[in-house]
């Protein structure tokens, strides 16, 4: 049996859904859930996962909350063999800035579980901040609209999940994730407006505009740290990885596939 935290977002409702389409056992975590084969337990409070781990062999772990070494302590306790930790790029790119997700991926190496981390660059379904304006005005309105970076449709995030969880093959390896190419914002609200079949219009954010407007719902070293990401890109966050052909063995989607099979979000 598989346990899939972070169960209700982006990346793991997605894999709840493969692994159950492919006859996997799997128990779905996360703080506001119900329904069969699901426990609602919060990563933030360790002592409350005991129940949702049990029978478990493999779990796919959110990096989220701040005691990842006793989340792992309940894990291995309750019979758990391997870990997948969903983590971020940035925790490789800019770790002074990604402590939480470094912390996580330290706990995991240290447990003494068999282990791979994924680390995904920025997700297509970021897009969703936009949803609102252009179901509402028809607009979009992002920083550094011309910067270009390789998104990633958090579906493949899913898909190379499922495969870590299945093989063993995979333990020990760090995967960085990315989309197919570099797409920049104004080129990302041009595919949705594609997808629509209506024109959108794409405003480009002052960085003190973005600044204030994140900061309402981010920790400040991370607004920080992802405005530097956005506007000033390294080398290795522009490039594109070749880790989700090597494990899936088919290319990464591309953001204009993810427009289309999420457009009714945005009408």
């Amino acid at each position: 049996m598989i346990v899939v935290t972070g169960a209700t977002g982006n990346v793991g409702r997605t894999l709840v859904r493969i692994l159950k389409e492919d006859g996997v056992p799997v128990t779905a975590v996360a703080r506001n859930i119900s329904g069969p084969g699901t426990v609602a337990a919060d990563l933030a409070e360790p002592e409350t996962l005991r129940g949702a781990f049990e029978g478990a062999e493999a779990l796919f772990l959110l990096a989220a909350g701040e005691r990842p070494y006793d989340v792992l302590d309940v894990a291995k306790a309750a019979g758990v063999r391997k870990v997948v930790l969903v983590s971020s790029q940035g925790a490789g790119t800019r770790p002074e800035v990604y402590a939480l997700p470094r912390q996580f991926e330290a706990a995991v190496r240290e447990s003494g579980l068999d282990w791979t981390i994924l680390r995904p660059g920025g997700l297509d379904s970021n897009a969703y901040a936009w949803a609102e304006s252009i179901r509402a005005r028809r607009t979009a309105a992002a920083p550094f609209g011309d910067v270009g970076l390789p998104f990633v449709d958090p579906d493949d995030v899913a898909a190379v999940a499922a495969t870590v969880l299945r093989e063993d093959t995979h333990a020990g390896e760090t995967y960085t994730l990315t989309g197919p190419a570099q797409t920049t914002p104004r080129a990302r609200a041009e595919a949705i407006a594609r997808a629509l079949g209506e024109p959108v219009t794409f405003t480009e954010q002052s960085r003190t505009e973005a600044y204030e407007l994140m900061a309402r719902f981010m920790p400040l070293p991370v607004v920080e740290g992802t405005l530097a990401i956005l506007g000033e890109p390294t080398e290795e966050e522009r490039r594109v990885s070749p880790d989700v052909e090597r494990v899936l063995g088919r290319a990464p989607g591309t953001f204009a596939a993810w427009a289309q099979r999420n457009a009714a979000a945005f009408r």
